[in-house]
């Protein structure tokens, strides 16, 4: 009875992947070269779109450019630490980290959440409601709903982050994650739980389900809106984006409906590792190049962006 008003564990371990030392070698590389890869794609995006006079001023670039932002907060949360842990005999984390990553690693993806839901719409507005757009998707409207997408993410997890820092942790202190994921931790905590796995199910439904259905009917009725067109060319152009922003949402949506939704997905360790590295990592990594593949303003802005830096460096030379 003492020891359920109290926390007993001072500091987790992490378990990680529980592969041999080589093998420890070589994900640590690979994961390295991955995130490196991904700061780097992004941090392009973000360049390409505030530096080209054009882009800046798109909605759909305004809303890109702050996706790659998420995308870079999102993967500096869990991989920076997973390659010090591949690199690292014993993944030791104090219980205040633990919860510190928990809270802002799942804010993160709420706003993650918000910010495809907000790129759904702004294609919705485009397509659906063409007169109306400038005016309803001016910048100042966009950053209006790039901040409601921040704010309401970090204030979505809020109670379920509390809910679990008050659970009596008494022992066991072993995580079998990379990460400090809810269904570990509440594993670990010592009965009784309360509502509190109750409570944070249905925060993780309601984000997850409501979001997911809200940018599903909104890509639906614009693909509905596109068939009915008579304009072979905008069609064409037009569809050719809808499905890259539909093949980012199943990737994502995909795996995190996998790890959260699917009864019994907490007992399958190694499986669960996966699904999570792949939204992690993998995702953050697949996503500017799916959006910026067949973006011909995009790759005419790097166009741009290039001319002027051989321009400027030939002018240098000549001076």
């Amino acid at each position: 009875m003492e020891l359920a008003n109290e926390t007993r564990v001072q500091e987790f371990i992490l378990l990680g992947f529980g592969v041999r030392q080589q093998e420890r070698f070589l994900l640590l590389i690979f994961f390295t070269i991955l995130y490196i890869l991904t700061l780097a794609e992004n941090i392009t995006i973000i360049s390409l779109v505030l530096l080209d006079a054009h882009l800046r001023w798109l909605p759909m670039y305004i809303l890109l450019s702050n996706f790659s932002w998420l995308e870079i907060c999102y993967v500096s949360t869990t991989v920076p630490r997973m390659l010090f842990d591949l690199a690292s005999p014993h993944g030791i984390v104090s219980f205040r980290d633990c919860f510190l990553q928990f809270y802002i690693f799942f804010s993160l993806g709420a706003t993650e959440c918000f910010s495809l839901s907000a790129m759904a719409l702004d294609r919705y507005l485009a397509i659906c409601c063409p007169l109306r757009y400038p005016q309803l998707m001016s910048p100042i409207s966009c950053y209006v709903l790039v901040a409601s997408c921040w704010v309401l993410g970090f204030l979505w997890y809020p109670i379920a982050t509390v809910l679990i820092i008050k659970l009596p942790f008494c022992g066991p202190n072993v995580i079998d994650h990379f990460l400090c994921d809810p269904g570990p931790l509440l594993s670990l905590a010592c009965p009784p739980l309360g509502n509190a796995p109750i409570v944070i199910q249905n925060f993780l439904n309601a984000l997850i389900i409501g979001n997911s259905l809200f940018a599903v009917l909104s890509y639906g009725i614009v693909i509905i809106t596109l068939m009915k067109s008579s304009y072979q060319g905008s069609r064409r152009k037009a569809f050719s984006t809808i499905t890259l922003h539909l093949l980012v949402l199943t990737l994502f949506y995909g795996s995190v409906a996998a790890m959260y939704l699917t009864p019994g997905g907490e007992n399958q360790s190694e499986v669960t590792k996966a699904v999570t590295l792949f939204y992690t990592a993998i995702t953050p990594f697949l996503n500017p190049v799916i959006y910026c593949l067949r973006n011909d303003q995009v790759k005419e802005a790097l166009r741009r962006l290039l001319k002027r830096k051989v321009g400027w460096l030939t002018r240098k030379e000549r001076v």
